[in-house]
């Protein structure tokens, strides 16, 4: 029965007796590495409360202007691309879970600096900290969880990496109602703290375990995941049939099967980026302004709780629907909202090219009385329709399938080269996209959007594989076989 039990599990069918392989350890040692994308999403959401608060300070060390502002938003993204790399070293090197609790060191040790800062370079240095820590953290936990987990919960087990992202973002927001910028610091440093002291009780991946040598090892992390009832030896069997022992060598990246994924990984990181996620939450609060919404705060806390309640939604589905539906849906989505976009702002400012000024909202100001508040509905359907579309799929699922694709020799490198794309682009995109309206005029650049949204769309068609209810060793097969 027992070997039953885990062959279910593992994508076979299922047992004579009603009787299942307990998952309560699993999500527990899941609910200790999701805590490093809550801070992650703390450290995203910080910068929305704060810029303002720094704007008006009386500290004249401390006070941002504009340009200043800017970075203080984009600089973490420059240290997540850092940590990506520091990150795709770490895994390989020395596991997952002590990858993990590494990470923490830079969480605090940012928070520290911030709370202290004497200066803007302080804030900056910072920042740049909770950056490192965030791109460690994107790429080693879908990692951990993808290796601990089984089939039949893999997805939605990694989708609950986005989900405390968005939450944690969220979290902020409504932290920043009522906390100044240091105790928010302070507040944002706690989930790091608690992961530390939670993943020291979790056990390291059998996959990592195995591809050490460490067999009785990995056979006890097998005990602690799946309970004691489980075939711990039939699934390390099936784990050790596609462990390589033998190093990764460059050349190997020349096999489809390594190049493959990786190229399909990083086309999925840039896509994401590409569909104008950063630029409309960057205007999120004066579409809300100009929809009559007077706290520009609020409308950042109900922008968050439409991205909570949609990741949800995708963590509970995923399993059933599989990857790609919700990649299609999503997509779909999301080029009928920049589509959308486009048109309020064609409709808005019908006669002017932005060329002279790219700032969107001076071009709103300027633009015949009335005429954007008539149809500043739009707008706002516009936003709630991205929104929910990016987070039930665009959102979770490429971070979820870059740590399912990729053969364990090189999931490291792999990851880090996607977890730097994704990072690198986040940033070019959220400096860049003033520039490029101004290039391209503002309803320009939201139809641009538009074509990537269709783009993905096209790309999951022909190239994304679908990997519901398949263990990470037959998506390995599937791309030798192909």
């Amino acid at each position: 029965m027992a070997a039953e039990e885990s062959r279910y599990l593992l994508g076979g069918p299922a047992p004579s007796s009603d009787r299942r392989v307990r998952n309560e350890k699993l999500y527990l040692a899941t609910f200790a590495a999701v805590l490093g994308p809550l801070s992650f999403g703390f450290v995203l959401g910080y910068s929305s409360p704060v810029i303002p608060e720094l704007r008006k300070i009386s500290d004249p060390e401390l006070r941002l202007d504009i340009n200043q502002a800017s970075w203080f938003g984009s600089v973490v993204t420059l240290g997540a691309a850092a940590g990506g790399i520091l990150g795709g070293y770490l895994v390989d090197k020395v596991g997952r879970k002590l990858s993990l609790m590494l990470c923490s060191v830079p969480y605090v040790f940012g928070y520290i600096v911030i709370i202290s800062a004497q200066n803007v370079w302080m804030l900056y240095f910072g920042r740049m900290l909770t950056g490192l820590a965030s791109g460690i953290t994107s790429l080693v936990v879908p990692v951990y969880i993808s290796e601990v987990s089984h089939p039949k919960v893999r997805g939605m087990l990694g989708s609950c990496v986005q989900l405390m992202v968005v939450t944690g973002i969220l979290g902020a927001y409504i932290a920043g109602l009522t906390l100044k910028w240091r105790w928010l610091a302070v507040l944002c440093s706690f989930p790091s703290c608690i992961m530390l002291l939670f993943m020291s009780f979790m056990p390291e991946t059998p996959r990592f375990l195995l591809n050490q040598n460490k067999r009785s090892e990995a056979i006890a992390a097998l005990r602690f995941l799946r309970g004691p009832h489980a075939d711990h030896e039939w699934e390390c069997t099936q784990i050790e049939a596609s462990v390589q022992e033998e190093g990764l060598n460059l050349s190997e990246f020349k096999n489809p099967s390594i190049y493959r994924p990786l190229l399909i990984g990083v086309a999925l990181m840039f896509f994401q980026q590409v569909t104008g996620i950063n630029a409309v939450m960057f205007y999120a609060e004066t579409i809300f302004e100009d929809a009559n919404f007077k706290d520009s705060r609020m409308a950042s806390v109900v922008v968050g709780s439409i991205q909570v309640c949609f990741t949800a939604v995708a963590a509970l589905i995923i399993d059933k629907t599989g990857r790609k539906v919700l990649l299609y849906i999503s997509g779909i989505i999301m080029a009928l909202s920049t589509a959308l976009f486009g048109l309020y702002f064609k409709m808005v400012l019908p006669n002017q090219n932005n060329s002279s000024n790219p700032d969107v909202w001076f071009a709103l100001n300027s633009a015949s009385p009335g005429t954007e508040s008539s149809i500043s509905w739009l707008a706002v359907v516009s936003l709630g329709l991205f929104v929910a579309g990016f987070a039930l799929g665009w959102g979770p699922v490429p971070w979820l399938v870059i740590s399912e694709i990729f053969p364990l020799k090189t999931r490291g490198l792999s990851s880090g080269a996607c977890v730097l794309t994704n990072w690198v682009m986040a940033f070019l995109v959220t400096k860049e996209f003033n520039d490029l309206i101004g290039f391209l005029t503002s309803y320009g650049t939201f139809w641009l959007f538009s074509a990537f949204c269709c783009l993905n769309v096209t790309f999951t068609a022909f190239y994304v594989p679908e990997t519901k209810g398949q263990t990470l060793e037959q998506i390995e097969a599937y791309f030798r076989r192909s």
